[in-house]
């Protein structure tokens, strides 16, 4: 007859141990600001966005975005803050961002025209690069989406995505 008793009270601890550890924070604190000048349509505009992300775990400590595209005569803006009622998800080096209320969050703003009030903004770090890759219409005037962009954290570099 074997004995399991011993080899059960030995693995105990050890499973209290492991399940009492807290779990690693994964956080992302970045300023930006970037533009890019280009053709669209055979005119030329400029697109310009700055921001702050201060994610730590699955909080949101700040996050303000403001993405705008320059065509003259007429631009168009989108803009996203922790007042709009953002939700937060994280996993492995990557977050997710939307809205608990895309509607209420459009009026809020003054959006009165018809749009989707859906808001889903990506966000993935891997090492020093940020990819920001929004699918966001709720928080845009006239504008479809935010830019979909890299920001290098070390250098600040940014670059805009076809």
């Amino acid at each position: 007859m074997f004995n399991i008793t011993p080899r059960i009270t030995l693995l105990l601890p050890a499973i209290a141990i492991a399940c009492a550890a807290p779990a690693f924070a994964q956080q992302l604190d970045m300023r930006f600001s970037c533009g890019v000048e280009r053709e669209l349509d055979d005119e030329r505009v400029t697109y310009a966005d700055s921001g702050t992300v201060k994610l730590n775990g699955d909080r949101i400590d700040a996050f303000q975005w403001e993405s705008a595209l320059f065509n003259p005569p007429r631009s168009a803006d989108c803009s996203i803050d922790e007042s709009d009622g953002l939700q937060l998800e994280a996993r492995n080096n990557a977050w997710r961002i939307t809205l608990q209320d895309g509607q209420a969050a459009r009026t809020r703003r003054g959006y009165t025209f018809g749009s989707r009030v859906n808001c889903s903004i990506r966000i993935e770090r891997d090492g020093d690069m940020v990819q920001m890759k929004p699918t966001c219409p709720a928080l845009c005037g006239a504008r479809p989406n935010f830019s979909e962009l890299s920001v290098d954290i070390k250098t600040g570099t940014c670059r805009y995505e076809e």
